[in-house]
């Protein structure tokens, strides 16, 4: 072994190290001038035997990093130490046909017969950052896969998500229509029997008092009759307006028209429907032309009307209110009637909804469900005051 040590550190073994070794080897002296070079460093820069001796070092650097370089070699000449060049950068090194490649280099000063000179040790990396460059790009492409599936499972749960609320809605809404399937059957058998009943009872007795030629009895039985009739074609034209508007087919269509007068009218055709001693009272303020359709306006009128009608005590007054300015016009119908429940005001819109304390009252309970799309359908809004037993005031207030 000792033998083999003393071989290796004699001239022949440093010159054998040099000359055969893998890693390309360079000796550079103070001017930055290439005085030695290994096979490996001429074969891994492309130059023939000895033909870059006496050249600069930069020959062997990309032009771009030439001039710069000059500096970093002359302050490494005034503080030399051993050391790896390019912490937190890459190296590149310029071949004879003027290829980049990608170096890895460690630099080693010292100095002989008061000349100072480095050696550097040059290791071509491109095969590692080659399989670098191919781990990041399977890494980013791993990491896109996941990304992708990732995606794709969270638009899955939301899918699903979606999926079940949809199936909740379905639900929700077949609880919705079999409730109002229940109303409705439930109100139907109560409103149109009751008309039916006393039809049927009138016209017997119509009869009866006919064969007695009892003219006045014939009278108030056969009003009876036309008041259950007139009962039923309510109901019926609730159904028809029901129908009609959740096919679409009732349109906003604002004209110009003279509000005081077409209320006043309308009122005037429902006085025959007022109970003993009611009375309505119209007042209207401001501009008496306004952009309304007539129909619409017509059936909110007829309704609201109709239930203070129904929902108010003999001999008591209901007010109608009107106002038409530039940007709205807004309509009141007051009452002193039976009022409407807190717990029931919530419910109010809602079809075929009665309140607990008008049960016993004839109706269909689409009323209002009806007045409140027809106002939507004109842009506007409707709202309430209530308290049981003092009475109610609705308002709409339709947008010009």
């Amino acid at each position: 072994m000792n033998i083999l040590n003393n071989k290796m550190e004699s001239k022949e073994g440093i010159e054998a190290l040099f000359l055969f070794a893998t890693e390309g080897i360079l000796v550079v002296n103070s001017k930055g001038e290439i005085i030695r070079i290994n096979p490996s460093a001429e074969k891994l820069f492309g130059y023939t035997k000895n033909e870059l001796i006496g050249e600069k070092i930069e020959k062997l650097i990309p032009k771009r990093y030439s001039n710069h370089h000059t500096g970093l070699r002359e302050n490494f000449n005034q503080h030399p130490h051993a050391r790896s060049m390019g912490a937190g950068i890459d190296l590149f090194g310029l071949k004879k046909d003027g290829t980049e490649f990608p170096v890895e280099i460690s630099l080693s000063p010292y100095s002989a017969s008061e000349e100072k000179f480095v050696i550097a040790f040059i290791v071509d990396i491109t095969l590692r950052r080659q399989a670098e460059t191919k781990l990041k790009n399977y890494s980013a492409e791993l990491e896109k896969q996941v990304k992708n599936r990732t995606l794709i499972l969270e638009e899955a749960i939301e899918e699903l998500e979606k999926t079940k609320l949809d199936l909740k809605n379905a639900l929700e809404k077949e609880r919705e229509l079999n409730e109002l399937k229940s109303r409705f059957v439930s109100m139907a058998s109560h409103e149109f029997r009751t008309p039916l009943t006393t039809m049927l009872s009138s016209l017997s007795l119509v009869t009866k008092y006919g064969d007695q030629n009892d003219k006045e009895s014939q009278h108030k039985h056969v009003g009876k009759i036309k008041t259950s009739i007139n009962n039923l074609t309510d109901i019926l034209n609730d159904f028809l307006s029901v129908s009609k508007l959740e096919e679409g087919k009732i349109e906003n269509m604002p004209e110009d028209m003279h509000i005081k007068s077409f209320v006043a009218d309308t009122i005037s055709e429902m006085q025959a429907l007022a109970i003993n001693g009611q009375s309505i009272i119209h007042e209207h303020v401001g501009n008496e032309i306004g952009l309304l359709d007539k129909k619409l306006l017509k059936n909110i009128l007829f309704n609201l009307i109709s239930n203070a009608i129904k929902f108010s005590p003999e001999g008591k007054s209901i007010e109608v209110k009107t106002e038409t300015q530039n940007s709205f016009i807004k309509i009141s119908v007051k009452d002193k009637g039976i009022g409407i429940s807190e717990q029931d005001q919530k419910h109010l819109f809602e079809r075929f909804f009665r309140g607990h304390n008008a049960t016993h009252i004839q109706g269909t309970g689409l009323g209002l469900n009806i007045v409140a799309k027809y106002a939507e359908l004109m842009n506007g809004s409707i709202n309430f005051e209530s308290e049981e037993n003092k009475g109610t005031t609705f308002t709409i207030i339709i947008p010009q």
